[in-house]
């Protein structure tokens, strides 16, 4: 069990974080306010609730770049059609699961059915769904309703830094975060659909001989994406107050790198909520914290990109290794048989 834990992926990516806030800290003196936790904390928040549905996908050996798109619509749509409809945010929320989740069943439709390849398929939805936006109903910047408004203007606490004044707050959706990590994780540790989708992303064929049913299970992935997509599509206009149907244009690279830095395995079939969690966790510290480290702004992507790439590919290095000890295992087997 200790050798499995000192050998994972998650294991070297809480190492390089914990150092990373150290390093912060030491060289800025910032890093361990209460303030900066809370504003690391919201911008961690939306990308991290993406990453649960995005590792499903890329768990069974699929991906999907087409859930900020399904956000964007959804959040648009809802937030500029329902505002005289009705004042009741919870029906805002329902109306943009709803419309993530017709997006999303047709993702794992056409995917499932048809075998066509999945980052084909959402990137052409992706367009589709910016498409309609932009074209249908005319996006734009547009003001929060006044449910949604208020809804985003309520927190669980505020903090305030002792040198610099500054406050942040901390938003009530942090709760719906902490919320769909736990559903991640128990659906992939906890049930037969979380093994299915461990097994298909292994090896298709031999799941579907283990009982498992695959079209379900991979149409269920894709409309749990787009479900939650729609869901965090609104829940991201009440933490910004107001609609910004481009915001979230692509995000779906760092959801994506997130995932395989903390080590699931674009192959398929390997991966798990707190990896996801821990490379998210490096990217936005990454991204929002170089500049206590006097690192100009310029130059952030450059060593975020550097850090994605280096922990991509320790992650390769390892999946290899992985699999060249299972191959001498296996022929060891072989050979002790004959």
């Amino acid at each position: 069990m200790k050798k499995r834990i000192f050998t994972s992926t998650e294991f070297y990516v809480g190492i390089v974080l914990v150092l990373l806030c150290l390093l912060i800290q030491m060289k800025s003196g910032q890093f361990f306010t209460g303030n900066n936790a809370v504003d690391l904390l919201r911008a961690f928040s939306v990308p991290a609730m993406f990453c649960i549905g995005e590792m499903f996908v890329i768990i069974t050996g699929g991906v999907d770049v087409s859930f900020p798109a399904i956000a964007s619509m959804a959040m648009f749509i809802v937030c500029s059609q329902l505002e005289h409809v009705t004042d009741n945010p919870i029906l805002f929320f329902a109306a943009a699961m709803l419309i993530g989740l017709a997006v999303g069943l047709v993702n794992g439709f056409i995917i499932a059915r048809f075998r066509f390849p999945a980052l084909i398929v959402t990137l052409g939805t992706s367009s589709i769904c910016f498409g309609i936006m932009q074209g249908v109903f005319k996006s734009r910047e547009y003001p929060l309703c006044q449910p949604l408004y208020e809804l985003g203007q309520m927190k669980l606490l505020s903090v305030t830094n002792p040198v610099s004044g500054l406050t942040s707050d901390m938003p009530v959706g942090i709760i719906l975060m902490v919320l769909l990590i736990f559903i991640g994780w128990f659906i992939l540790e906890r049930t037969m659909l979380g093994r299915g989708i461990y097994a298909i992303g292994g090896d298709e064929r031999a799941a579907q001989r283990a009982g498992f049913h695959v079209f379900k299970t991979i149409v269920f992935i894709y409309a749990f994406s787009g479900c939650m997509a729609g869901l965090i599509g609104v829940l991201r206009s009440t933490m910004l107050l107001a609609v910004h149907p481009n915001n979230l244009e692509g995000l779906e690279l760092t959801v994506i790198a997130a995932c395989v830095l903390g080590g699931v395995r674009m192959e398929g079939g390997k991966g798990t909520v707190w990896g996801a969690m821990l490379g998210m966790a490096l990217l936005t510290v990454m991204d929002n914290s170089l500049i206590l480290l006097d690192v100009s702004t310029t130059w952030q992507k450059v060593f975020t990109g550097a850090v994605i790439i280096l922990g991509t590919a320790i992650s390769a290095l390892q999946a290899r290794r992985n699999e060249r000890k299972l191959t001498v295992h296996v022929s060891d087997a072989e050979g002790g048989k004959s």
